[in-house]
């Protein structure tokens, strides 16, 4: 009988399968352990409590129900900004300017919501999402052009487009875009309330959290239920062989990279229209960067993104309470993410490395 419960339904032994399955979830976890160790080293060199702060991380964060509102209206911009990362990774590319699709997207929305001041919201908010949506595919799509057509590497070109977005959004919200009556923080003018995004019905949170869980479903079934996914885990895993399969490596790279900043421009439409109020430098928040330790930390897992998101934002949300409590700069979660991203970089190194999840190397 014990035999029987480790035979699969292919006739495959299942302890194999299960520690295959088990490497991606597991090293990551270690991962995260890891760095909260050094951070904890880190507090004690400052003389700080390591227990005092994951517990103020706790109560800040999900310790009750306006923590948990706090932490969810934080989550929302970070799902779209890890799926901006996630998806041109399957490609194997590592994008890293999502903040400045975010930025331009919410400057976007803002410029269209002005515009359209007058009209319906039903026909208003949808363009203002289109037109957020269509900046940042183009403002990543470049980076993914620049990769097909010039070899450019995508990493930095990225991050040197992000800082290219915030100086432009600065000179629009400066300069032709700025409210006359908004003195002391320049910026578009105020949407009015009908232009605003609303809360989920029953919850105190934005519904950019509902349609950014949407997202990510959907990104997972084009990643793992499609043939485009399919061909592009192909040329994830190797761009020669994908090419002389004949399949379409320039659009894949195209269409993942434009669909990244898609997600990562709705997320400045939903700070604009459902948080701000209107395009300002408080877009420059740092959702893009905090996306790239997500969607490390899901494996690129679009599913995985969702309680990662949640959790990073917990830790976010609890910064002003740390900072009260300890006397700690409110940089100081930052540090923790520092900690936590470099510990994921390293343990890429583990895989297919561990016997316990090599079936190959257990006989040895």
């Amino acid at each position: 009988m014990e035999d029987q419960a480790l035979i699969g339904p292919a006739g495959g032994a299942l302890l194999p399968v299960l520690a295959r399955r088990a490497e991606p979830v597991v090293i990551p976890l270690l991962a995260l352990l890891v760095g909260f160790a050094a951070f904890s080293l880190f507090l004690l060199t400052q003389g700080k409590s390591p227990v005092q702060f994951f517990q103020l991380v706790w109560t800040g964060g999900f310790g009750s129900a306006f923590s948990w509102q706090n932490t969810l209206s934080r989550a929302a911009p970070l799902l779209f900004a890890a799926l901006c990362v996630a998806l041109p990774a399957r490609l194997g590319l590592v994008v890293i300017g999502g903040e400045g699709a975010i930025v331009l997207g919410g400057v976007a929305a803002g410029a269209l919501g002005v515009a359209l001041i007058g009209a319906p919201a039903v026909v208003a908010l949808p363009v203002m999402a289109t037109g957020a949506m269509l900046v940042g595919a183009v403002w990543i799509g470049l980076a993914g052009g620049l990769r097909h057509y010039r070899g450019v590497n995508e990493t930095i070109s990225s991050l040197l487009l992000a800082y290219i977005a915030i100086a432009l959004m600065n000179h629009l919200v400066e300069g032709p875009l700025r409210d006359p009556t908004s003195l002391n923080k320049p910026s578009t003018a105020t949407l009015p309330p009908e232009l605003r995004v609303g809360t989920i019905p029953g919850f105190e949170v934005h519904w950019g959290l509902a349609v950014g869980v949407v997202c990510c479903v959907l990104a997972w079934v084009l990643i793992d239920r499609t043939t485009w996914g399919f061909a592009a885990r192909i040329a994830g895993g190797n761009v020669r062989a994908a090419q002389v399969q004949g399949l379409p490596v320039g659009r894949l790279i195209l269409g993942f990279c434009a669909l990244a900043g898609a997600f990562a421009g709705l997320a400045g439409m939903f700070e604009v229209t459902a948080v701000l109020g209107s395009a300002n430098g408080s877009l420059v928040a740092g959702y893009g960067y905090t996306g790239i330790l997500i969607a490390f930390l899901a494996r690129h897992n679009p599913l995985v993104i969702i309680p990662v998101a949640i959790l990073l934002a917990g830790f976010q949300a609890s910064s002003g309470l740390i900072q009260r409590r300890m006397d700690l700069p409110d940089a100081t979660v930052l540090v923790l993410q520092g900690f936590v991203f470099i510990a994921i970089l390293m343990s890429e190194a583990l895989y297919g490395r561990l016997k316990p999840f090599v079936p190959e190397k257990w006989s040895r």
